[in-house]
Parts: C-alpha cells; structure tokens; sequence
C-alpha cells in the first residue's frame, strides 16, 4: 500500500498541497521529507506525537525523515493557536531544551544505535549566520505583507495583537524549507493543521527562488479531537508527557488504557502501527464485548513500548496487575512511587507504633476511634494484607524497600506512606 493511501486509511491526513503529485513522487522513489519541533520545553508531550507518528510511518515505509529542532525559531515563538505572545527563553535554555527534545526524537526514530536512520538538524544552525541586511534582502523581499495578513497564524492574532518577532516566524519557517530542500533533498515539510499557512509559505519561497517547476510538497495532520469533543492529550493532571521523570511510564501506559470507547478505533488507527487486519479486530472487540477493554490494552501497550520501550511496558503492566489485584507485595519501591504518584500521601517516622495510633497520627482516620471499628470490620489493608488484630505493632520492617506503606481502606481508597 502506498504511504499516502494508508495515511488516508488512518484518516491521518488534512491538506495537500498537491495529492497526486505526491502521491506519484512516493509511488517512484524514497523521498525525503521534515517536520520540526520548537524546544520549548525539555520534553514534548503526546500532542506533539501526532506528525511526528505520521514522519514514523515515512520511515518505516522506506523514507527518509529529517527532524528539525527549532534552536531559532524556539528563540522566537510560533504564535500559532496562541492568543498572546509568548515568553521569550534565554538562549542557554533553549538550547538546554534542544538537547533534550533530540534525545527523545533519537530514541523514537534510531534503533540498534543506527543514527543514519533519520538525520537531526537544528535550524540555528543556518539561521544564526544570515544578518539582517541579507535576511530582509534575500527573504523579507519575497513576502507580501498582504499574503501574511491573511494566513490564519497571523489574521487570528491581528485584533489582540502580534510582535513583529513573532509576526516573522513564518519567515523563518519558509527559509528552513528552502534550505533543507537544497540542502537535504527534502520536498515534504508535515506538520500539524495550524501549521498549514507556515507550510504553504515554504512552497512558495521555494518556487520564487529555486522557479516554478520545483517538486515541493505539504501535508497536514487533521486536529485530534476526543469524542466529547475536547483537544487530545489533556487530562484533569494537565499534560501527558514523553519524559519518565514528568509522567511516569505506568501513568503512560494508564492515560491510553483509559481512552473513551469511541475514540479508541480511531486512536488505535492514527498512532499505533499495527496492521489494517488487527485493528479491525480489534474494533469488533469494541462492538462485541466492551467490557474487556482490549483495544484499550493493545493501544497501551503499543504506545507505552514505542515511547518508553519494552521494560518500562512490562512495568506499568505489573502495577496494573497488582492495583487490580490488591498484590502490593509484588512491587517494588519504584514501582509503587509510580503507581501511587497521584494517591494520597503521608508521612510517617520509622519508631514501632501500634496500628491504631498509626493510623490516627499519619492521618488517614480521623480518630482512634474510627481506626478500631474500620479495623475491627476488615476495612483495613497494610501492603494488600487485611489486619484484624487492633494490637499490630507497624515497624519499619512493614515498609516495603524500605521506603514505603501501602494502606488501603475499603475496597479502592489507597494511600501512601512514606517512612522519613
């Protein structure tokens, strides 16, 4: 199947600039072909996977994908979908944060330590060199003020106001397509739908400095919506991100296995990368028996291994498991601060006490009392185990690594007890 169709399969397309053109020059040779992040931040979030899966399925399809971290533009702000302007980064953080979008964007696309999968530029590269006498005579010359006005970036802009810094991105963005089309060979720059006018600007610099005939090409990535209607990749934590150390891989694993039976085909279809077959099985699971969840487990499992690999999969499964069963004992403490990091968290010291105090002094019963009735009707868990005997002396031999107690009241109110 030619990449264009199957993109059209997964509904992964929004705009071309010319689909069958495209869709021949794909047909005849391997093309190359960008798509770039601005480091705006030290991790990206699964927003940011969406044209970056659509690039992933370039290369796996035998194309050769250029990333592009934006060490200039970063330094200026893409006013795209924003309604204010942006607080500008000093220059060692930005680039504090190009190394580490790099790092991330490596271990998505490079495997088995072969960097000659994908080529990685940073366009301050090339940008950083052209003063402003030749940025406003070799460029600026070729964009019509009125044309700019009109791109949706800008005109939305236009009533609460744009710099003229960020007034230029789009200029910017342009020069990048033209010097990776001479430079690189790239004759597809991808990208989110707000990014359309940005694109379409590129080809058109493209064609005024290299002529008419140059084989430039764009293509946009629909928005992703939630069924509800609400923008993908939010929760009521805030964003879902590709860093470990901000979202942790069980959270990963838990954002994607909590996906609305009505999204999940569609989520399923646009960022994993299994076959046509098996995801149409899977949809019949959806229709057929619901209650099992197993396109929300295959999409898990697939974006958790993509982004996090097998290890971290295999861990965020084990929570899961041992959340869903009560078998806290099975964990260890790197996993429980995984898999308790939103739950309610006390502390307590490392002195023997006696449960009912225990409980009364940390916090998680409001009186003596109460403690002795939840204990005396079974309502009590320490680390999965149910304690009965109101005379349990809580040591520090309860904790597990040494770290951590696992208490649980009920049948799903869990807290965690960190031992200072």
């Amino acid at each position: 199947m030619n990449i264009i169709d199957e993109l059209e399969w997964r509904d992964a397309i929004n705009q071309q600039s010319d689909a069958e053109g495209l869709r021949e020059l794909t047909n005849k040779k391997a093309v190359s072909l960008y798509c770039g992040v601005d480091p705006t931040g030290d991790s990206m979030h699964v927003g940011h996977l969406i044209p970056f899966i659509v690039l992933k399925r370039f290369q796996l399809a035998g194309h050769r994908p250029v990333i592009l971290i934006g060490g200039a533009t970063g330094t200026i702000g893409d006013p795209s979908g924003r309604a204010s302007e942006r607080t500008l980064q000093t220059m060692e953080q930005v680039q504090a944060n190009v190394d580490a979008l790099t790092a991330q964007m490596k271990k998505l696309f490079v495997t088995d330590n072969d960097a000659s999968q994908v080529r990685m530029v940073n366009n301050y590269d090339w940008t950083h060199k052209i003063n402003v006498i030749d940025f406003l005579r070799d460029y600026g010359k070729n964009f019509s003020i009125n044309t700019m006005l009109a791109k949706d970036v800008v005109s939305s802009r236009l009533e609460s106001g744009i710099s003229f810094t960020e007034f230029s991105y789009q200029i910017l963005q342009s020069l990048d397509f033209l010097h990776l089309y001479r430079n690189e060979d790239v004759q597809l720059q991808i990208g989110g739908s707000d990014q359309w006018g940005n694109i379409t600007s590129g080809l058109d610099l493209i064609r005024k400095k290299e002529g008419p005939e140059a084989e430039a090409f764009a293509l946009t990535i629909p928005l992703m919506l939630k069924a509800d209607g609400t923008k993908f990749g939010k929760t009521a934590g805030g964003a879902v991100w590709l860093d470990p150390n901000k979202t942790t891989p069980y959270e990963f694993y838990q954002f994607w296995a909590n996906t609305d039976d009505r999204d999940v085909v569609k989520y399923l279809k646009y960022f994993t990368f299994l076959s046509k077959e098996e995801i149409e099985a899977l949809a019949g699971k959806v229709e057929t028996e619901p209650h099992k969840r197993e396109a929300q487990k295959a999409l898990a499992e697939e974006m958790t291994r993509f982004v996090h690999g097998e290890e971290a999969l295999e861990q965020a499964k084990r929570i899961t498991a041992a959340l869903f069963s009560g078998d806290i004992r099975s964990l260890t403490a790197d996993e429980i601060e995984q898999g308790f990091k939103e739950m309610p968290t006390f502390t307590a010291g490392r002195e023997p006490k006696n449960i009912v105090e225990w409980l009364v002094d940390v916090g998680i019963v409001p009186s003596k009392r109460q403690a002795r009735e939840d204990l005396a009707a079974g309502a009590i868990y320490l680390n999965g185990d149910r304690v009965t005997d109101l005379e349990l002396e809580v040591t520090e031999e309860h904790a597990i690594g040494g770290r951590f107690i696992i208490i649980r009241k009920g049948k799903k109110k869990y807290s965690l007890v960190k031992l200072g």
